[in-house]
């Protein structure tokens, strides 16, 4: 018996067979377009989305078959968060392109109802922000602006929701509109307190409740895919968003356990257990996971450009040709110079929260050339991850729990990168561990899914199977430490001026 992890992320889908002892035996992965229709929006074609995750689960299959695999026994899901498809019940087309995560179009809505004084009411129902990062001014938009859409929405005529009840509605044949409590809690639509779609937060944002779909435990029948699609029908049975999946792939089941995700963005979330932190730093109070009706709590910091400012090095600037090569033209940078990147292309994430920003480079001089600004870009993420870090031990300490261990374990594509984590340790002044499975996400998925069914290892027996490849210890002193930092701290603050300006 095998167990399927579909993870559809923001750049690529990808689809990866486990054993039942939560080993990956094969995968595939295919990247998707990117759309970029004006400055500050970005959208995915959702049916390129869906037939990647097609092609990918196909292709995961087949070559597990090869290899003399046994049945797939369940399917887990985890997806970019917050991104947002309306599409038509009836044929399950797409209305309009997926508004995704990073897009901030709905920024001067934020802004109007946040002088309207909604963001304490939309905090103490959902523990977010107002923020174009969430979808319900995403999904506002798409109804106020694709003809026709909000009286066929009043109709019935249509759907909505996140990647994750997309992908189920397409999967189960159109029988199953569902989503997991850690994805609907992205929204700014779902009540965390009282763990259901939020009637004042509906009337605020203006969308109809029956657009929505069901709300389920992160390891709950999901229903079963059709038999057309695989050659036999497979049960769903475990969803959560990218991040929290990645938080239950660390195995940070224990509260005050803290992990950071390096894809596309980076995101770090710490275990708060069943008690909701308020962040007195403007960290966002969410749900961790929901199993079996029990809700687990977190405090998370969204940084929302992290791996993303390397692929701008390869396909924006193009001085690299492979986004491995960042680390050595970093290693080659000239010591002397002091080269700061804020890369805030699509706004800055927490805990400054600033959607207007636009990436800024300071320091620049005749000598600066591609290893500096390498150098730079990996360095940023470290800056940044520092920036969530020092406000997630603020909210922690103030919450009156107790002392937490300071290792942070680290996951995602760029935490390969030996280069950026040893700059995360050094500027964090705190151990960094990476695990020997980088590709959490999926393998968080996978324990839903597989401990659902009953063929994969319990929460205990998971977390004891962890496994580390390598731990990062800090090697700069602490001096140099607090002028790195203080320097960052004053180009974000620069970068702010100029957009307000």
């Amino acid at each position: 018996m095998q167990i399927l992890a579909i993870d559809q992320g923001t750049t690529s889908s990808r689809a990866i067979v486990f054993d039942t002892g939560l080993r990956p035996l094969t995968s595939a992965q295919q990247e998707f377009t990117q759309h970029f229709p004006a400055s500050g929006q970005v959208e995915h074609d959702p049916a390129e989305i869906w037939a990647s995750v097609r092609q990918t689960v196909q292709g995961a299959m087949d070559q597990a078959a090869g290899k003399g695999g046994g049945p797939v026994g369940a399917i887990g899901i985890t997806n970019q968060r917050e991104t947002v498809v309306l599409w038509d019940r009836e044929t399950g087309e797409p209305v309009h392109n997926a508004i995704v995560w990073q897009d901030r179009r709905t920024a001067p809505l934020c802004r109007q109802l946040r002088a309207d004084g909604a963001e304490a009411q939309v905090t103490g129902r959902t523990g977010l922000l107002l923020d174009p990062y969430f979808s319900a001014t995403k999904l506002a938009w798409l109804l106020d602006n694709v003809p026709g859409a909000r009286a066929r929405a009043s109709g019935g005529k249509l759907a909505a929701g996140t990647v994750d009840s997309f992908l189920i509605w397409h999967l189960t044949g159109g029988r199953v509109h569902a989503t997991d409590a850690t994805n609907a809690a992205r929204t700014a639509l779902y009540n965390i307190r009282t763990g259901d779609w939020d009637d004042e937060l509906l009337r605020l944002f203006n969308v109809p409740r029956a657009l929505l779909p069901e709300v389920r435990d992160c390891n709950a029948d999901f229903g079963s895919t059709d038999a057309a699609l695989f050659g036999r029908a497979l049960p769903i049975l475990g969803v959560a968003g990218d991040q929290q999946a990645a938080t239950i792939g660390q195995a940070c089941f224990a509260p005050g356990t803290l992990k950071s995700t390096y894809g596309t963005g980076c995101f770090a979330l710490m275990n708060t257990g069943a008690v909701m932190v308020p962040s007195h730093n403007r960290l966002l109070t969410t749900i961790a996971y929901r199993l079996d009706g029990q809700v687990t709590y977190a405090l998370e910091g969204s940084i929302f450009v992290a791996g993303a400012v390397v692929q701008w090095l390869r396909d924006g600037l193009q001085i690299i040709a492979h986004a491995p090569r960042s680390q050595a033209l970093a290693r080659a940078a000239d010591p002397a110079q002091e080269v700061i990147m804020v890369p805030a292309f699509t706004g800055l994430g927490a805990p400054w929260w600033q959607p207007e920003c636009r990436g800024a480079i300071f320091g620049l001089t005749r000598n600066s050339g591609p290893a500096e600004l390498a150098r730079a870009a990996l360095e940023s993420v470290g800056f940044q991850t520092r920036d969530l870090w020092g406000a997630m031990q603020d909210d922690w300490a103030k919450s009156g729990a107790p002392a937490r261990s300071g290792t942070l374990r680290v996951d995602g594509g760029m935490s390969a990168s030996d280069y950026a984590m040893q700059f995360l340790a050094d500027i964090l002044g705190t151990p960094v561990d990476r695990p020997q499975v980088l590709e959490t996400t999926a393998l968080g998925a996978a324990w839903l899914a597989g401990s659902k069914a009953g063929i994969g290892p319990d929460a205990a027996a998971f977390a004891r199977d962890w496994a580390l490849e390598r731990q990062f210890t800090p090697q700069m002193d602490e001096a140099a430490r607090q002028t790195r930092y203080a320097a960052w701290q004053r180009a974000v603050r620069a970068t702010i001026t100029a957009a307000a300006d």
